[in-house]
């Protein structure tokens, strides 16, 4: 299904403005594959309310994937995941007390039926890099974009 150029494919929630210097390079990648996205700042606990109502309507809105990332373990993933029938990726950020493990740990130790895959502490490219092959099993140019740097890779 085509896309209306422009159109976030993708949305980016983090649960902190401190987060974004980490997730920099979840965006540069997205860039790079030129796929549309948004970002959002919003606290599953601090403002519950922004982030049900963004996660509830990113279907409606467009948006295929969401890649969500938070420290401590506070799994703003799992909250994300519990209202959007969308694949959500979860980002863990690397925190001063842990290390990230409690990041880690709150993302993928999900009920079953709240499903939310991980990369690696602070693993914010290959959320993006997964997030196109997400976008890539129904969209041929996104599904191209992976298989370019796949050889690119190969011959490096």
């Amino acid at each position: 299904m085509a896309t209306e150029a422009g159109s976030p494919l993708v949305g980016i929630i983090m649960g902190s403005k401190s987060d974004l210097s980490a997730m920099e390079p979840c965006m540069a990648q997205l860039d790079e594959f030129c796929v549309p996205y948004e970002l959002v700042i919003a606290s599953a606990h601090r403002a519950p309310e922004k982030v049900h109502a963004w996660a509830g309507s990113a279907a409606g809105r467009g948006i295929r994937v969401i890649i969500a990332a938070a420290g401590k373990a506070a799994h703003l993933g799992g909250v994300v995941a519990a209202f959007t029938p969308l694949p959500v990726v979860g980002v863990p950020m690397r925190t001063s007390d842990l290390g990230g493990m409690d990041s880690l740990l709150s993302m993928v130790q999900m009920p079953s039926g709240v499903p939310v895959a991980c990369v690696a502490i602070d693993g914010a490219k290959n959320a993006a890099i997964y997030a196109t092959q997400i976008l890539g099993a129904a969209l041929p140019e996104y599904r191209e974009k992976i298989v370019s740097m796949k050889r690119d890779m190969a011959n490096a």
